[in-house]
């Protein structure tokens, strides 16, 4: 069995030392092999342009909250999955870390961008990667790449049981998605985010929804080992009956 867990909570726009207070208090006690964050859970998310967005982000070898998380899984023996505001050079990506008792495992960089997130961050520059915890190959994607069938379909293909998928999701037909809720209010706007973070498992059952309004940390043991049964009927196996020779028009 392989335990999992995610905590879905309000950020404080600009406090990423708050944020992370926050979320050590609750993660402190905690046993588990992986818990999920939001996206952009320690600077929050709408920023007023993209000159804010520089001075709130961080290079995650020099961030104190990326250490912060290390020591935390040092301690507790568990890996984290969370979106982070990464600044490399000139560039700033919307992030997600995956994160274990040495620091960061694995960073992936979001493909695809979400309508204002255009005027403020840089466009991922990574491809998909599935890292090993504990023998359960886990693969990260963020946000928005849910709506490109394109982004699931690669990390399956590259051996994925498991996908951390950190998010804020607005649009309300994404409700049964992955949601995370809460509503951020700023002196240029106001974004309402839709909540009811997920655990679902292979078969599209889900195992846990969290409140729309409320804070939550919840945690389950999964079996990883039924994600790598692909045999959706006795004679279809979702991998192997693909016909990418057919697929190439769908490239440009």
């Amino acid at each position: 069995m392989f335990r999992i867990g995610f905590y879905q909570f309000r950020p404080l726009f600009g406090r990423p030392g708050a944020n992370f207070d926050r979320i050590a208090g609750r993660l402190e006690k905690e046993s588990a092999d992986l818990i999920v964050l939001p996206e952009l859970p320690f600077t929050g998310y709408l920023f007023r342009d993209r000159r804010e967005l520089l001075t709130l982000s961080e290079e995650p070898a020099a961030s104190p909250i990326v250490k912060g998380l290390a020591a935390l899984c040092r301690e507790r023996g568990f890996h984290i999955v969370t979106g982070f505001a990464e600044r490399a050079g000139d560039r700033c990506y919307n992030s997600a870390l995956l994160i274990g008792a040495r620091g960061v495992i694995r960073t992936y960089r979001k493909i695809h961008l979400f309508n204002l997130e255009k005027r403020w961050f840089d466009p991922g520059d990574l491809p998909f990667a599935v890292s090993r915890i504990r023998g359960v190959r886990v693969g990260m994607m963020i946000c928005f790449d849910y709506i490109f069938p394109e982004a699931a379909r690669a990390l399956a293909l590259l051996g994925a049981d498991l996908i951390a998928h950190p998010s804020n999701l607005v649009l309300q037909h994404c409700q049964r998605v992955m949601p995370t809720r809460c509503e951020e209010r700023r002196p240029h706007g106001n974004i309402r985010f839709s909540g009811r973070s997920q655990i679902a498992g292979p078969g599209g059952a889900v195992i846990h929804t969290a409140p729309a309004r409320r804070e939550q940390l919840f945690v389950c043991d999964i079996e990883p080992r039924a994600a790598r049964n692909k045999m959706v009927t006795s004679g279809n196996h979702l991998l192997k009956d693909r016909r990418p020779e057919f697929y190439r028009q769908v490239r440009g």
